[in-house]
C-alpha cells in the first residue's frame, strides 16, 4: 500500500491519500483528543503528540500539526499509523454506544426561516456542487449552518479551519459565488 501526501493552503495541515475510500458518506472533523475518542484511527493520530486536528474526507485524511511542529519528523509517523490502520482494515469508528450520543452544540445548524426555503435550497445546491468539491481538494470541508436576514453562515473544517487564507476564501471566493447566483445573499460569515 502506498499513501500519497499533498500540501494544503494551510501550512499546518497535510492531506494524506491512502488510495481507498476513507468515509463512504459525509466527513468527520476531530478538533481535540476528546472528539477523537470516537475513532481508533483519530485517537492513534492524536497519540503522536504533535497532532492538533484530524479530518476524514471521502478518500483522504487531513492532519493538522501544532505550532512549531517539524513535519519532516511527524509525517513518517502519521504515514505509519495510516498504513497500520488501512492494511489491518481496522474500523474507522468504535461500535455505537450510549456514550456516542451528543447534545446539539454551537456547531449545529442555526435554523432557517421556512419562508426562505427556496433561497436556502439554492444556497445548499451551490455549496454541495461547487464549494465542497473544491475545498475537499485542499483537505477540508465547508458545512452550511444557516441563513438569516441575508447572511449565510458556514462552518470550516479540516485544513480550512485555522487556515491563514480561509477568510479570503470565504469572502473573495465563496461569498462572491453565492451572491452571484443568489442575489438575496448579502454576506457570508464563518459560524
Amino acid at each position: 500500500m502506498f499513501i500519497e501526501t499533498e500540501t494544503t493552503p494551510n501550512p499546518a495541515t497535510l492531506k494524506f491519500l491512502p488510495g481507498q475510500e476513507v468515509m463512504p458518506t459525509g466527513t468527520r472533523d476531530f478538533r481535540d483528543e476528546e472528539d477523537a475518542a470516537a475513532s481508533p484511527l483519530a485517537t492513534a493520530l492524536f497519540d503522536l503528540g504533535d497532532v492538533t486536528g484530524v479530518f476524514f474526507g471521502r478518500d483522504f485524511v487531513s492532519v493538522t500539526a501544532g505550532p512549531g511542529t517539524d513535519w519532516s519528523a511527524l509525517k513518517p509517523q502519521v504515514v505509519a499509523v495510516l498504513l497500520d490502520h488501512f492494511v489491518m482494515q481496522a474500523p474507522l469508528f468504535h461500535a455505537p454506544s450510549a456514550g456516542g450520543i451528543t447534545v446539539p452544540g454551537e456547531d449545529e445548524d442555526l435554523g432557517d426561516d421556512p419562508a426562505d426555503a427556496e433561497i436556502v435550497a439554492q444556497i445548499r445546491e451551490l455549496i454541495e456542487t461547487r464549494v465542497r468539491p473544491a475545498v475537499a481538494n485542499d483537505g477540508g470541508d465547508i458545512v452550511y449552518r444557516g441563513f438569516r436576514e441575508g447572511i449565510v453562515y458556514l462552518s470550516m473544517q479540516g485544513a480550512c479551519a485555522g487556515c491563514p487564507s480561509s477568510t479570503a476564501t470565504l469572502k473573495n471566493g465563496i461569498e462572491t459565488l453565492i451572491k452571484h447566483y443568489v442575489p438575496e445573499v448579502r454576506e457570508v460569515r464563518a459560524a
